[in-house]
């Protein structure tokens, strides 16, 4: 068995010392490790607050028979721009027309008998109460004949206003009626279109109270523009404005109904379509940190402040609103205050650092658009 040298017994304890000398140092070292440091701005900013939209040309009429009957042509086509009046279906009138030959007979044999009576009741001959009785089946057939051939007219089915012909549900052959739930087709003016969409109670509270005016109607008047993103993600090329507020709250949803209206001259949106609406949301002249400054515990968001040259000590801030990847700070913080931008989540209170200015644009790069 070997035997240990007192010498090798105090080497050793000296290396353990001068290691854990060197792990200490290197620890001090790491508390002060460089972070990204920005000046707080404060900017102009606008976010969007989105909600889901249905749309609808700003007329939207359904086209149904009058009479029942075999559809036997169908004249336009999908998506084909007609005018009020124009004919957009035939049903079959072999029935009716031949009807509207018996009323017509019975129309020329009244007028016959009226004719034959009235030279009588001048002479004498017979009395005036015939020939009333007379002209009164004579109006009766008339008017017999007026409503077949009203039924006849019917069977030319008619766009009811100017607009492009939606999807189309019956074709030849088809047996329609008035009572039919489903109709023809739809016939739509799609120049403009209107987008419906709903608020909470409170989302409607907020709007309302923050809209400029002294009643609702200026209110509605003073609305922001707003967006329209389309499902595809884009965003619509024009502009919309609110036009109405139903301003009661639907108690089955507990929600206020909106309609706004959009200019489609493109006819790229078309009835049926869905989307949603984007309401803009403008802070002027705000303090604004990056979303990367920020950490939150127990509710509580907070970020690191630079005390003296070189101590991070965290600060609890209160958050206005989020705009993408950016903070609007309510209070906490003020313009000129400086924080630590990035890497937050190594850091404790009281941490010491090396700062490392950078400037604010560097780090909200990403977030540029939404400054105003």
């Amino acid at each position: 068995m070997k035997k240990i040298s007192f010498s090798a017994i105090i080497l050793s304890s000296l290396l353990w010392v001068s290691c854990q000398d060197n792990e200490a140092g290197q620890a001090q070292a790491g508390g002060a490790a460089p972070f990204p440091v920005i000046e707080i701005p404060e900017r102009t900013v606008t976010g969007f607050t989105s909600y889901p939209v249905s749309i609808e040309g700003t007329v939207s009429s359904g086209v149904r028979a009058k009479v029942s009957g075999y559809i036997t042509g169908v004249l336009v086509d999908e998506g084909e721009k007609v005018r009020k009046g124009q004919t957009l279906f035939r049903l079959e009138t072999q029935t009716l027309n031949q009807e509207a030959g018996a009323a017509k007979a019975n129309v020329n044999a009244a007028q016959v008998e009226v004719d034959k009576l009235k030279p009588l009741v001048e002479k004498g001959i017979i009395s005036p109460v015939q020939l009333e009785t007379a002209k009164a089946r004579l109006e009766q057939a008339k008017a017999g004949y007026s409503s077949i051939a009203a039924s006849i007219d019917y069977a030319n089915i008619k766009s009811p206003v100017d607009g492009y012909v939606g999807a189309i549900n019956f074709r030849e052959g088809s047996l329609v009626s008035p009572g039919d739930p489903t109709p023809l087709t739809t016939v739509s003016d799609i120049d403009e279109v209107y987008a419906f969409f709903s608020m909470n109670e409170r989302d409607y509270l907020n709007f309302i109270q923050n809209a400029e005016g002294e009643d609702i109607s200026q209110k509605i008047e003073n609305f922001p523009a707003v967006q329209l993103e389309l499902v595809n993600g884009e965003i619509y090329s024009e502009e919309g404005e609110i036009q109405t507020v139903t301003g009661q709250i639907d108690p089955t949803t507990g929600t206020v109904g909106f309609r706004a209206v959009f200019s489609n001259p493109n006819r790229i949106l078309a009835s049926g379509n869905s989307g949603r609406i984007r309401i803009p949301r403008t802070y002027e002249d705000v303090p604004v940190i990056p979303e990367s400054a920020s950490f939150e515990q127990q509710g509580i968001v907070y970020v690191y402040g630079v005390q003296g040259d070189s101590m991070a000590v965290s600060v609890p801030i209160k958050v206005l609103d989020r705009v993408q990847n950016l903070i609007v700070v309510r209070e906490g913080v003020k313009k000129g205050d400086k924080i630590v931008a990035q890497g937050v989540g190594k850091l404790r209170n009281n941490t010491p650092i090396t700062p490392q200015p950078i400037p604010f644009d560097s780090i909200a790069r990403s977030i540029t658009p939404i400054f105003k």
